[in-house]
């Protein structure tokens, strides 16, 4: 089975790690997953079990989402639209996928409609239909556009035959942060979240504390306030590793480095961080779904704090709700200061020893195992006799 999963990531890069998890998952069930990357390379995720055809690249400056840029610092065009379009196209025609997967369209990355609808109008010329499918997070921004959401769901009622929420219902249900999600509950599965396997190798106990920024573009003003509080925590002569994300602006890495010792440790990235969750005596990050699902994993007494900047609203909503169950401690960005976080690391290790409740962190198997399904489900419905499709299948 060919998927094709399209994948844009922009600010951070846990829309980047969710993807490689996934990917692993259906390259463990023998999937053959081809990404087209739409963002800027990052070699600490380097989606292993998959072909990678990386699209024109864009980014940002900094958090303004209004502008995007090409590789060289540009401005993007309608004329670097159409040839990413094209880009697309072309690879869809080379690849002739059996699913197209698309991370977060049309709920989501509306910016890159220019080439996502006619992807999907070109899936559904072809016969047999190339199954689509959409991989969605827990929470969902909240929009200034309402009629983006109104077209999402007409889009995904005309071309997506199923919607992957990679939730627990028990803790976030779609509907709470899509107001359409009833037009398409027939479509809506719930994966669980996505994380590392439950059967991974679990990191030995340190007793450090793990200091984290996800991709980094806004790490300075965590890491080094969770500098000025150490000494005033339980924990302050233990090891504290810090991990700026491998975004982390150069300069402000060079002034973080400059305060290491040997009993503060500061690097950009470790590809063990799970293993270093498992074992640690406290976690201090931001919220992306990422991170704190790696934390729960990790069952590790933790602090948040949920990034803030422009329209986001998704870190906060979902830290307030894990705050409510007991799970970790929430300090709002802008209160952040070396004593509102010694306040909330000693709630966080007071509560460690609570009761915790059981959510679903299979979400990558599951959502592995359901795209299967969705595939073999679609050879069943062929008519009796009919020829499977060549691998050059065309359109009719």
């Amino acid at each position: 089975m060919r998927v094709l999963f399209h994948v844009q990531h922009l600010l951070g890069v846990g829309h980047l790690r969710r993807a490689e998890l996934l990917v692993a998952a259906m390259a463990e069930r023998g999937m053959a997953v081809t990404v087209a990357l739409g963002g800027m390379p990052v070699a600490e995720m380097p989606f292993a079990g998959a072909e990678i055809a990386q699209l024109p690249p864009t980014r940002l400056d900094g958090a303004n989402f209004k502008i995007l840029y090409d590789a060289d610092g540009n401005p993007i065009t309608d004329a670097w639209r159409d040839a990413r379009r094209d880009s697309l196209l072309g690879l869809y025609e080379r690849l002739q996928p059996d699913i197209v997967l698309l991370e977060m369209f049309p709920f989501g990355r509306w910016r890159f409609r220019f080439e996502l609808e006619p992807l999907l109008a070109r899936a559904a010329l072809d016969r047999p239909r190339v199954r689509c499918v959409a991989s969605v997070r827990d929470i969902l921004v909240e929009t200034k556009h309402p009629e983006r959401a109104v077209r999402g769901a007409e889009i995904a009622r005309d071309h997506l035959d199923a919607v992957l929420v990679h939730s627990d219902p028990s803790l976030f249900t779609f509907a709470e942060t899509y107001p359409h999600a009833a037009a398409l509950a027939d479509r809506t599965h719930y994966t669980g979240y996505v994380t590392e396997a439950a059967d991974r190798r679990r990191g030995e106990p340190t007793g450090e504390v793990i200091v984290s920024a996800g991709g980094g573009a806004a790490a300075g003003s965590l890491m080094a306030t969770a500098m000025d509080a150490r000494p005033r925590t339980p924990l302050a002569d233990r090891v504290w590793r810090f991990f700026t994300g491998p975004r982390c602006p150069d300069d402000v890495f060079a002034a973080l480095r400059a305060r290491a010792d040997a009993r503060t440790i500061v690097e950009r990235f470790d590809p063990q961080f799970q293993q270093r969750l498992d074992g640690c005596a406290l976690s201090i990050s931001q919220a992306g779904y990422n991170t704190v699902m790696n934390l729960l994993r990790a069952e590790a007494p933790a602090v948040v704090v949920p990034y803030a900047e422009g329209d986001e609203t998704e870190q906060e909503y979902r830290a307030r709700r894990l705050e409510a169950l007991g799970l970790l401690s929430v300090v709002p960005e802008t209160a952040l200061s070396p004593a509102t976080l010694t306040a909330a690391i000693g709630a966080a290790l007071a509560g460690s020893a609570a009761a915790r409740p059981s959510i679903d962190l299979d979400g990558a198997a599951n959502a592995a195992r359901m795209l299967a399904e969705l595939a073999e489900a679609a050879r069943d419905a062929r008519p009796a006799g009919a020829a499977s499709p060549p691998a050059t299948r065309k359109s009719a």
